[in-house]
């Protein structure tokens, strides 16, 4: 063994490419001095990124199952793309982050719209009791709150709020959801409350999430060797067991149609993505609607599933995969190849596009919300092409203007949900006629945040395990929140840190709420007075 660089005889495997994965193997080799021909990636699809994703073409159509927003107190993201180059080299993708925030900030005019016109910086509208119900929720331990729902915490007022339409649409938030989660997210970003009704703070990246985070940091890893083996399905694990714990001797996987077993030494190490928020996503069409898909329609869940049986450290995988109708919701992205509709939302809104963010119809049946992004949206996006994404929460209700469900809609359908909520009746036959809706149906996209207990979540590194971690959304990290790239990324440092035995720690998450000045503003705010 090399005594200078203790690990340059190590290997390391880690199973899935997203970006958990993909961040991984940068701290493995910018803090843990191990070589990139040492890493290796096994993915089951034929491209990295997971949900982190963008794809398809101004012709048939581009393609985001989500967007990601950013903040200024992501700690572990930027503290990773500070090393990283953006694709032509010219700065760290950090850097082209802030640049980019510093000149299109997001100041939302709009942020709901109601009977065909915006709402501009809408009041939160919460009571005396609606306040005193956050306040308690934020105070009660997690061991308490357990599996308890976000709707065991309030009354049905609090559902009819602003604050809840403008905080359940920008997070994704049920009022079946955990109420650990929502605690979380109310502690988390109590420094953005006071803007909460402008999205101020929200950040975003140039291009889509994938084209502007994904690709620099894949391109980075190639330079560094890097391996990556697409098409490849891992199937189990097998583990050596002996008195100081376990570890993990080789690698079930099924390569382009044959059983492949990885031997793994004692030296080296393994990093397991668990779940997967996007698994057996569908997508439909201009004329045809999404299916709805299974967990048995991919590898992430059966994985788990597998991992778990025997280890009960490795968590409860059905937790999560077993209530689809209550994690599943439709989102799409529209191609447009005429700028009326990017004209006539400016007029609307007030906002150009980049600057407005999340637009929410809290009178929409599906709880539908759009967002027009900063344009070009994708690398090598014609001129004369506009892109926007949404979703709908409520899935399974009939809309208020197409009498279908969400989930049963073609993206025709779906486009002419959206122009009725927005008034535009006049040129919507041209609009129809010049766009290409593409939905998608995520059976699992929310169930990171369906009702857990202590346990349900594995820990990073499972007690007594001497080479496996997990990571992902996944995974208990306290006091961060999932649904986020921070969450992925953070337990990707918090893994390889702990497993390589470094003496150092992740930079730690923010925690504005013990501010008083934050606290204070947010305060105030929650009484829709002035700060």
């Amino acid at each position: 063994m090399n005594e200078r660089y203790p690990n340059h005889n190590a290997h390391a495997y880690l199973v899935g490419g997203g970006i958990a994965s993909l961040a991984a193997a940068a701290f493995f080799i910018r803090d843990g001095d191990l070589p990139g021909h040492n890493i290796t990636i096994l993915e089951e699809s034929k491209k990295v990124g997971g949900s982190l994703d963008a794809a398809g073409n101004p012709t048939t159509g581009y393609v985001m199952r989500g967007g990601r927003m950013l903040e200024s107190k992501y700690r572990c993201t930027y503290d990773l793309f500070s090393s990283i180059p953006t694709l032509d080299g010219s700065k760290t993708v950090t850097q082209e982050i802030f640049d980019r925030n510093k000149v299109i900030k997001t100041s939302s005019k709009s942020r709901l719209f109601r009977e065909g016109r915006r709402v501009n910086a809408p009041k939160f509208g919460l009571s005396e009791r609606n306040i005193l119900d956050i306040e308690r929720l934020e105070l009660k331990p997690e061991a308490i709150l357990g599996r308890s729902s976000i709707a065991d915490q309030f009354d049905s007022s609090f559902f009819q709020t602003d604050f809840w339409f403008m905080w359940c649409t920008t997070f994704a938030f049920q009022p079946w959801h955990s109420a650990i989660e929502f605690k979380r997210y109310l502690l988390r970003f109590t420094h953005m409350v006071s803007g909460f009704n402008t999205l101020e703070g929200i950040m975003r990246t140039v291009y889509n999430e994938y084209d502007s985070m994904v690709l620099p940091l894949k391109q980075w890893l190639e330079a560094h060797d890097v391996k990556f083996e697409f098409d490849t399905h891992v199937l189990d694990l097998g583990f050596c067991h002996n008195a100081q714990g376990y570890s993990v001797d080789r690698i079930v996987c099924r390569r382009r149609g044959e059983r492949v077993d990885i031997p793994v030494r004692e030296r080296d190490y393994v990093m397991v993505t668990l779940g997967s928020m996007t698994e057996a996503s569908s997508l439909g069409s201009m004329d045809s609607a999404p299916a709805l898909r299974g967990k048995a329609d991919g590898g992430s869940w059966t994985l788990w599933e597998t991992l778990a049986n025997g280890y009960p450290q490795f968590g409860r995988p059905a937790n999560f995969t077993d209530h689809v109708d209550e994690s599943k919701w439709v989102s799409f992205t529209t191609t447009l190849h005429d700028p009326t509709f990017f004209r006539i939302l400016k007029d609307l809104t007030g906002n150009i596009p980049g600057e407005g963010g999340l637009i929410t119809f809290p009178e929409s049946n599906w709880l539908a919300s759009i967002v027009l992004p900063h344009q070009p949206h994708f690398i090598g996006q014609p001129a004369d092409v506009e892109v926007f994404w949404g979703y709908g929460l409520l899935v399974d209700k009939p809309g208020n203007f197409v009498k279908k469900s969400m989930s049963a809609c073609t993206g025709r359908e779906i486009m002419t949900e959206i122009l009725g909520h927005l008034k535009i009746e006049a040129d919507a036959h041209k609009i129809l006629t010049t766009c290409t809706c593409i939905p998608c149906m995520m059976p699992f996209i929310t169930s990171q945040f369906l009702r857990r207990a202590k346990g349900d979540r594995p820990q990073v590194v499972p007690e007594r395990s001497k080479n496996l971690a997990f990571v992902g959304q996944f995974c208990e990290l306290p006091d961060d929140v999932v649904f986020t790239v921070e969450y992925s990324i953070r337990s990707a440092q918090t893994a390889v840190y702990s497993l390589l035995g470094l003496n150092r720690t992740p930079p730690p998450v923010y925690k504005g709420h013990h501010d008083p000045r934050i606290l204070l503003r947010a305060f105030l705010t929650l009484h829709d007075r002035d700060t």
